[in-house]
């Protein structure tokens, strides 16, 4: 089997210390085939993520790591983008000339709040506000995957519990719906699994319903911020694929997905 794990950070990101040349190291001791950074990136200067990537920085490592690395494992270039429908036009701007193999879009802040401080505010209408928000980023942003498309249970699921699906459905399959239109995809984002949420993003009624409707592109991510995370649980969320239906998972080059038979 071909495993990719197309979700990770490292010290390029605000929120995590990992040094990259350790994380290509502790993903090839793990069997990874594949992996891709994809760094925190947002032009909004009242957002958490704003002002720390250094592209020159960030792109030298991963080059000096492609070259260390050659023939043992593929290092792919990507960022992650906190609402992307926003700014659009300056993000494409500043991403066009970097060439990345893959742009991840996430909602991480609701009207310039985090979404574990929006919560606190939105409370039992916290969720259905956060689908809301991630519909108007799949209608228009510039991406390739949504990442981690149902988060705020990462942060909700303590307190509120995880959202009823059924409940939810409906703005659910809108958002999947105008994915699919747009021929763009959504990621099975594991990290989940490594905390007391016990389930990956989103959830298996989610992918479901996504490959219901026609979806195809689907990548997987441990979304790591330290070494020892990389890889962790991919085998298990490339088995989820299967078990929702889909014979393949992706990889990308320059922004064009690439099939891989699972």
């Amino acid at each position: 089997m071909y495993f990719l794990d197309f979700h990770n950070h490292t010290n390029h990101s605000f929120d995590s210390q990992a040094v990259m040349e350790e994380v290509c190291k502790a993903a090839i001791g793990k069997g990874i085939n594949e992996i891709c950074f994809t760094e925190h990136f947002s032009l909004n200067p009242k957002t958490p993520t704003y002002g720390h990537i250094d592209f020159n920085n960030y792109l030298s490592d991963l080059k000096s790591c492609q070259l260390k690395f050659e023939g043992q494992i593929k290092i792919k270039k990507g960022i992650e983008i906190c609402e992307p429908h926003l700014l659009k036009e300056q993000y494409s701007k500043t991403l066009k000339p970097l060439e990345l193999d893959v742009i991840l879009g996430s909602v991480h802040n609701i009207s310039n709040n985090k979404l574990r401080k929006r919560l606190e505010v939105q409370q039992e209408n916290a969720y259905m506000e956060y689908f809301q928000e991630v519909y108007e980023m799949v209608k228009e942003a510039d991406i390739d995957i949504v990442a981690h498309l149902d988060l705020m249970k990462r942060y909700a699921h303590k307190v509120y519990g995880t959202y009823n699906f059924i409940e939810h459905r409906e703005i659910i399959e809108v958002i999947l719906s105008k994915i699919v239109e747009r021929n763009i995809g959504i990621e099975i984002n594991t990290s989940g699994l490594r905390t007391s949420l016990n389930e990956t993003l989103p959830s298996i009624d989610v992918i479901k319903l996504y490959k219901k409707l026609g979806g195809e592109i689907l990548t997987i991510g441990s979304d790591s911020h330290e070494s020892d995370s990389i890889g962790s649980y991919v085998k298990e969320g490339i088995e989820l694929a299967k078990e929702c239906g889909f014979n393949y998972i992706f990889s990308f080059e320059k922004r064009n997905p690439i099939a891989i038979k699972v």
